[in-house]
């Protein structure tokens, strides 16, 4: 059986800090001890003299946000980091 993805009309955005766009931040050294990720080109920034790092929060848990990412933000306002290598490849912009 051959699918198609259904349309899906989004607002996406550029990450920059301080717009609001995050759902919380997460130290550092928390992320580096954890182990969640591959730290390259994380986005950090000092909060409260802490070395912090943004995320967005979604069914598949924690997204942390890198150099250059989209926040996708669907109709029914849930949220979802997109790298920019990505970008164009699932999204097509319309104005």
């Amino acid at each position: 059986m051959k699918c198609q993805r259904t349309a899906l009309v989004v607002e996406a955005v550029p990450y920059e800090p301080g717009k609001g766009y995050e759902d919380g931040f997460e130290p550092y050294v928390e992320v580096i001890t954890n182990g969640w990720i591959n730290c390259d080109n994380l986005i950090k920034f000092e909060k409260d003299k802490t070395i912090v790092c943004p995320y967005i929060s979604n069914r598949r848990g924690r997204s942390f946000i890198k150099e250059g990412d989209y926040i996708i933000i669907e109709s029914d306002g849930n949220k979802h980091v997109c790298s920019k290598q990505l970008f164009p490849k699932r999204f097509e912009v319309l104005d």
